[in-house]
């Protein structure tokens, strides 16, 4: 979980509620948009630590 993705997000989601207040739903999308993106990235960082963790535990477990 990196700081950056939680930054993304953040943006992301202040651009989606300026959208809506505004009713500017280009820029509603966008921000909805942004933060899935970094959503997504922060999840496949995490799933790319359980994978390492995984191997790095059954290369100790054949030792």
């Amino acid at each position: 979980m990196s700081l950056e993705n939680k930054l993304e997000q953040a943006t992301g989601t202040v651009k989606e509620g300026v959208g809506k207040v505004t009713g500017d739903s280009n820029t509603e999308a966008e921000g909805a948009v942004e933060k899935t993106v970094a959503k997504a990235k922060e999840v496949a960082e995490d799933a790319k630590g359980a994978v390492e963790g995984a191997v790095e535990g059954l290369k100790n477990a054949f030792k």
